[in-house]
């Protein structure tokens, strides 16, 4: 059975600069961004969910990988977008959330892992094996990173059967950032060596070999380099495309496969485009849209304080410091600096550790607050233009309702419609 993914490589190979976002968030109004831009873009869209995020257990949101699909399947129904047109896919899936067990213990959760998401329907799966468990070397050979990769895979090709798992399709590569990003402040960044990438590819084959699954190679569809893009709490590391003119021809020779980029979060249009262009066909992006939903609802709250009687507003920016402030487990270690310096990270930093806190309950009923709030008021049009000003034009030329829930949906949007420019160059958005 055919993937729509395939569509993507197939067309990279025949030299057209095309690609796919893949959106990197469990947030509702992510997710219903995402589906409304594919529903007007009239493509796919491809959700992901990260091992540290959804599990067997139920990752930081509560969340099963069966309850994340019918969540996304849920939102796709309501907006109207056919579910053959969505892709689910799982992030990081390996050994990462039990690193303190010993290998046998983590693998054998990491197995499990992989065949709740294969069971639940997700089509794409990155394995990254690259973390060390407790006894292992560090940091750990490539042949070790591939052997326990490739395990996982036999798992999910056992746990689909050989119909079902024709659909899937699977990414490998190991040099990426921790999942949610980078720790601390960044130094110099430089691309995977051409050299390092064909190791992997080496190891990898060798270790397919080894499983006894030659035949999956064909459906990997992407490998896992470093072009040298990231972002850490104030700074972003942008794309240079002549840094990699020697690693883009690395799999000229794999007729079935591109490049996957992570952490490509606030790159500048052009620097998407120039990634798609350059075989970077799946661009991933999570982050920098939890970031943008932040900007969008703490406007929204701005403009809730201009129209609501003080004792009735949702207060979200305070309820959401308090949380942070309350529960500091997902923030306090990645933010240095004095009390001023944090509460402007807590708030600001591109590396959005808020978006960890946004299912908790009393943020959720403050978010829901908010929207209601607004929902039962008219919205003046100067205000509008003060806090969210794309969505003010847009609403002034008939385009965008000014409802609170639309726009915060579409500054979302704003972000997916930079990375649906740089991946489908030549597509109208159907309205």
């Amino acid at each position: 059975m055919q993937s729509p993914l395939s569509e993507v490589v197939r067309r990279q190979k025949a030299g057209q600069p095309q690609g796919i976002t893949s959106v990197c968030s469990a947030h509702p109004l992510v997710i219903e961004a995402a589906v409304v831009q594919a529903w007007e873009s009239g493509g796919h869209v491809l959700v992901e969910a990260t091992s540290n995020q959804v599990d067997q257990y139920g990752g930081y949101t509560g969340m099963r990988p069966a309850d994340f699909r019918d969540l996304v399947y849920r939102i796709a129904a309501e907006s109207g977008l056919p579910l053959e047109r969505v892709i689910l896919g799982g992030d990081h899936l390996g050994p990462n959330r039990w690193q303190s067990l010993t290998p046998d213990e983590a693998m054998e959760r990491a197995d499990a892992l992989v065949a709740a998401y294969v069971a639940a329907d997700f089509t794409k799966i990155h394995l990254d094996c690259s973390f060390a468990c407790a006894g292992d070397p560090v940091p750990l050979t490539d042949d070790v990173v591939a052997e326990r990769a490739a395990r996982l895979i036999r798992v999910a090709e056992e746990t689909a059967g050989p119909e079902r798992a024709e659909r899937i399709r699977y990414v490998i590569g190991t040099e990426v950032p921790t999942p949610g990003g980078a720790h601390e402040t960044l130094g110099a960044l430089v691309p995977t060596t051409p050299e390092a990438a064909r190791t992997t590819l080496e190891q990898h084959r060798k270790a397919f070999a080894r499983q006894g699954i030659d035949e999956v190679w064909k459906r990997v569809m992407a490998l896992v380099v470093q072009p040298a893009v990231e972002f850490d709490h104030l700074q972003v590391v942008d794309y240079r495309r002549e840094l990699t003119e020697e690693l883009r021809k690395v799999l000229d020779d794999e007729p079935t496969m591109v490049y996957e980029a992570h952490s490509t979060d606030y790159q500048t249009a052009e620097a998407l485009t120039a990634l798609v262009e350059d075989h970077w066909a799946v661009l991933k992006v999570g982050p920098g849209l939890t970031f943008a939903l932040r900007e969008a609802l703490f406007a929204l709250a701005a403009i809730e304080d201009e129209l609501v009687p003080a004792a009735e507003r949702s207060r979200l920016a305070e309820v959401v410091e308090r949380r942070m402030l309350a529960e500091p487990a997902t923030w306090e270690g990645y933010y240095p600096g004095g009390a001023a310096e944090q509460r402007l990270a807590r708030r600001y930093s591109y590396s959005d550790r808020m978006r960890y806190y946004w299912p908790d309950p009393e943020i959720e009923k403050a978010q829901a607050r908010l929207l209601d709030n607004l929902s039962a008021v008219d919205i003046p049009l100067p205000l509008l233009s003060a806090h969210l000003p794309l969505q003010y034009a847009r609403v002034r030329h008939g385009e965008l309702a000014a409802r609170p829930r639309d726009l915060a949906v579409d500054h979302v949007r704003d972000v997916l419609r930079d990375y649906d420019r740089a991946s489908r160059p030549n597509q109208k958005e159907h309205v």
